[in-house]
């Protein structure tokens, strides 16, 4: 078997069926997997959409109790911008959540770098010599930081409300890190917060919604919120507050507007045409602290994943992201993707 056939062989039909194809990239044990020494081998997954057919690719990075299954949208992103479309279920989550693992579970955000570097490498080794990485909620968090430590990873990156801080009462932000920090000391994997349905419910197909998903990867409830992943989350949050100043151009894109903030609870019709997850304002704020080609776009009606709005938000939304695409690296014609590494640097 050559490595072009081996490479090929790689993939496998997805669950989301047509021609979307999957493969697995398996991973060193992390702090978490010392924990749990009967859980399955820890693993990434790497989907796309369809065959690669263009030089520019995007890497979709999902949040947290989530995992890739807008394909609707990407694909239109693909069409409109001549782009293929990939995604990462990082682990613990979704195509790679293994039996006896718990759900989303990490002690450090730059654990992810292991898969994501992978992830990038296999994208570029399918013949893209230009990769915009798409990240959303966690993973918008996850993303920057990433960055900043792999600054010459990616090409671009585009933010889908990102989660820069707790939306929580000013108190609970102040005190959120070092209790979770304490509670990680003793037991990690202590659960210390749970969220709530409503936004899920919005949004699926069962509860009247327009999506259908897997809801043993993405629950009503979501998943438990652990001490040690939460230690994690704000002490990612701390150091992107301080300032990463990346050196790519970033377009961020939130709702216009948040419903439920400051530890109230969202208003009946809120989950439908707003943010009810976060507060926007938090992500409108850290815009200077990420570098100096920022683009800010708001969405009317936007819910928390932007993607999944109802249909004229998510359309402004891949407008908005199109638009800027256009602008900062254009649309032009391609040959397709380059066969191998050394066709694409003699292009």
């Amino acid at each position: 078997m050559t490595d072009a056939q081996r490479a090929t062989a790689d993939w496998h039909p997805d669950v989301l069926g047509g021609e979307v194809a999957a493969r697995s990239i398996p991973l060193t044990p992390d702090r978490a997997a010392a924990e749990s020494p009967g859980a399955a081998p820890l693993t990434a997954t790497l989907v796309r959409m369809a065959p690669p057919r263009h030089r520019r690719a995007y890497l979709y990075l999902h949040g947290f109790s989530d995992y890739f299954f807008q394909t609707d949208w990407a694909r239109r992103l693909g069409e409109r911008t001549r782009g293929d479309f990939y995604a990462i279920d990082l682990r613990r989550y979704g195509r790679s959540l293994g039996p006896d693992q718990l759900a989303g579970d990490v002690r450090d955000l730059a654990e992810y770098d292991e898969e994501l570097l992978a992830a990038i490498d296999l994208v570029r080794a399918d013949g893209h010599d230009q990769v915009l990485l798409v990240a959303h909620s966690t993973g918008g968090l996850i993303a920057p930081l990433f960055l900043s430590r792999h600054r010459r990873a990616v090409d671009g990156l585009v933010l889908n409300s990102p989660w820069f801080d707790i939306n929580d009462s000013g108190l609970m932000r102040l005190v959120s890190g070092p209790l979770a920090r304490a509670h990680a000391l003793r037991d990690p994997r202590r659960i210390v917060s749970e969220l709530g349905p409503g936004y899920t419910e919005t949004i699926h197909a069962s509860r009247g919604g327009e999506f259908d998903f897997d809801l043993a990867w993405k629950p009503f409830e979501g998943f438990p919120v652990r001490a040690g992943w939460l230690a994690a989350i704000r002490r990612g949050q701390h150091q992107l507050a301080r300032g990463l100043h990346l050196g790519l151009p970033i377009l961020m894109c939130t709702s216009s507007r948040s419903g439920g903030t400051n530890g109230r609870a969202p208003r009946p019709g809120d989950h439908d045409a707003s943010d009810t997850v976060l507060d926007v304002r938090h992500m409108w704020r850290a815009v200077p602290t990420l570098g100096r080609d920022v683009v800010l776009r708001t969405v009317p009606g936007g819910r928390h994943d932007l993607a999944l709005s109802a249909g004229p938000a998510r359309d402004d939304y891949l407008h908005a992201v199109v638009d800027w695409v256009e602008q900062r690296f254009g649309i032009e014609d391609d040959d397709g993707p380059a066969d191998d590494p050394e066709e694409r640097r003699a292009r």
